[in-house]
Order: C-alpha cells, then sequence, then structure tokens
C-alpha cells in the first residue's frame, strides 16, 4: 500500500467514526442554535462532530493547519503546508428538520492545492474519497469516466436563492437543462455531479462547502471555478461557484458573454 492510499483509508475511517457518532447522537434531543439567521442553522452534534475530527488531525499530525465551519482556524492567511478544511454536517438544517440528506465533508489542500477529498452521505452510506494521488473512489468502486455532456442533456443542482432571483444567470441556465434540482447540501450536489447523476451544480459557497468536492472533482476533467469564470479562493468568503462537465460549464460561461 503506497503512503498516499494509507493517507486516504486513514482518513476515511475517521470519517466513518464520526458518522457513526452522528447517527448515534440523532436518538438523542439535539440543540440547535440560529448563527446568522434561520434559516443558518448549527447544533451540537455540528460542534462535537467538528471537534471529533479536529482531535484525530491535531493528534496524528500536529503540524498541520485546520479550517472548520463551526470556528476552528478561521484566521488562517496562509495556503502553504497542508491544509484541511472541514464541514462537519453540511446541510445541517436537512439534519435538523428531516435527519437525513447531510453530509460530512473534509477536503485537504498541500500548497495551495486539492489533494484529497471526503464526502460522506451519513444516511445513506454513500461515500465518495480519494484525490488526485490515489483515484476517486464511492463505496470502493473507483470512478473513472464521466459523460462530458452538455446542459440541455442533464440534471443541474443549484441554490434555491439563485435559482428563484435569478441570481448570475441560473434561471436562465438551469431552465436550458432537462430539470432543477434544489437540495440544500452541496455535499450531496458533488456526490450527484461526481457520480454523473447531475451535470453542475451552481450554489454560493464558502471553502467548507466545496473544498471536499473540489478535491474529487478535478482529476475526474469536471471543472470547478467561480462565475461567471475566476479561480475558486480556497481561504476567501462565500463565492458564487460552479461544479460541472466540461461541456456544460462552457456552455454556462457563454451565457455571461
Amino acid at each position: 500500500m503506497s503512503r498516499q492510499v494509507a493517507f486516504m483509508e486513514e482518513v476515511k475511517g475517521w470519517v466513518y467514526e464520526a458518522g457513526d457518532f452522528v447517527k448515534e447522537e440523532l436518538r438523542h434531543v439535539i440543540t440547535v442554535e440560529e448563527k446568522s439567521n434561520r434559516h443558518d442553522l448549527v447544533t451540537n452534534v455540528d460542534k462535537a462532530t467538528e471537534q471529533f475530527l479536529v482531535n484525530k488531525i491535531k493528534k496524528h499530525y500536529p503540524n498541520d493547519t485546520i479550517i472548520g465551519e463551526e470556528g476552528t482556524g478561521k484566521s488562517v492567511t496562509s495556503k502553504d503546508g497542508r491544509l484541511w478544511i472541514i464541514d462537519p454536517i453540511d446541510g445541517t438544517l436537512n439534519f435538523v428538520k428531516q435527519q437525513e440528506n447531510f453530509c460530512i465533508m473534509i477536503g485537504i489542500f498541500e500548497g495551495g492545492k486539492a489533494s484529497y477529498g471526503f464526502i460522506y452521505n451519513v444516511m445513506k452510506d454513500e461515500f465518495a474519497y480519494g484525490g488526485r494521488h490515489t483515484g476517486i473512489f464511492i463505496n470502493e468502486k473507483e470512478i473513472k469516466n464521466i459523460d462530458n455532456i452538455g446542459i440541455r442533456d442533464g440534471l443541474i443542482g443549484c441554490n434555491a436563492q439563485m435559482y428563484t432571483e435569478n441570481l448570475y444567470h441560473a434561471t436562465d441556465i438551469c431552465k436550458q437543462a432537462v430539470g432543477v434540482r434544489v437540495l440544500g447540501c452541496a455535499g450531496i450536489d458533488f456526490l450527484n455531479v461526481i457520480t454523473g447523476r447531475q451535470n453542475g451544480y451552481l450554489s454560493k459557497l464558502a471553502p467548507w462547502d466545496f473544498a471536499a468536492g473540489v478535491a474529487l472533482a478535478e482529476p475526474l476533467g469536471l471543472i470547478c471555478k467561480q462565475i461567471p469564470d475566476l479561480d475558486y479562493d480556497i481561504l476567501g468568503d462565500r463565492q458564487f461557484f460552479v461544479v460541472a462537465t466540461e461541456k456544460t460549464y462552457h456552455e454556462i460561461v457563454s451565457d455571461f458573454k
């Protein structure tokens, strides 16, 4: 087993442990708080899951840098070295209201370049993991090819506000597709694009929302950019973001010309 594969398997094990913890916590009363508004929630499980993963990283890789959605490392300004970006529960509103359709996500960057991604749809037990060193896997099965289809031949995922308000032409773009999906969980949308169930996803995302997905999508030839055609910023604020097949991406960009 190569060093890269061994590292991937180690982190995968931590994410599975975190998933077991989350499922157990769903048997108990969940404490819910509002962050910026009533649509932006955090729970005691988000915080505890982030701390569990942070503790694992600090124990085994104490010199690495960590950013977590729920407060870890928010002042990080350097891309040097190895950077872990954690979203302990992506889709917290779904977690609270549906108790499904949420993910645990970790993206790992080295020298500013995406190296490993982990997206675990906990309740469905669908796990995408890997990166540019190891290949990309879904539950032990390697993914190698994604059909390079255009907008009109597939489904597009979209952020609800972008779709209803036509931000960045999102409504116009989505209407060209066979259909649009609004799922409320970036991780599931990334999973759908990575597996070919969707050919694109448009949203406004923070780095912890897209770090894992980028690391999984780029080695498969998928395009990850800020809309309309800018490089994403792994240390930036929320960004209007697209992940798509190459053909779909170029068709999206053409709407801005």
